[in-house]
C-alpha cells in the first residue's frame, strides 16, 4: 500500500501493518468525536510516526498513486475532520 502524508511526500507499507496503525487510528477518532485537543494532537503524532517507521520511503521524483492519504502533522482537528471516511483516515 501507498501512503502519502501530506506535506512530507509516500511511503510504501505493508498491509499486514494496517490492524496496528488501525488502532491508533480509533483513539484518534475517540479523540475528536471527544473534542480532545491534546489527545488528538498526541495521537495523530503517534500515528504518522508510526507509518514512517513501518514504512519504506519512496524517492521524491516517484508518483505512484497513494491508496491512502494522511493529514500532515500540523493538521487542525477540523482539517482532519474533513478527511474522515465512516472507517476514520485508515480502512478497516
Amino acid at each position: 500500500m501507498i501512503v502519502r502524508i501530506m506535506g512530507e511526500g509516500q511511503v510504501k507499507l505493508s498491509d499486514s501493518h494496517l490492524p496496528e496503525l488501525n488502532k491508533l487510528d480509533d483513539e484518534l477518532l475517540t479523540e475528536m468525536e471527544n473534542g480532545d485537543g491534546p489527545g488528538f494532537r498526541r495521537t495523530l503524532t503517534a500515528l504518522l510516526s508510526k507509518v514512517r517507521e513501518l514504512g519504506d520511503p519512496l524517492p521524491d521524483d516517484s508518483l505512484e498513486p497513494s491508496e491512502l492519504i494522511l493529514p500532515s502533522p500540523d493538521a487542525t482537528l477540523e482539517e482532519v475532520r474533513e478527511l474522515l471516511s465512516d472507517d476514520g483516515l485508515i480502512p478497516g
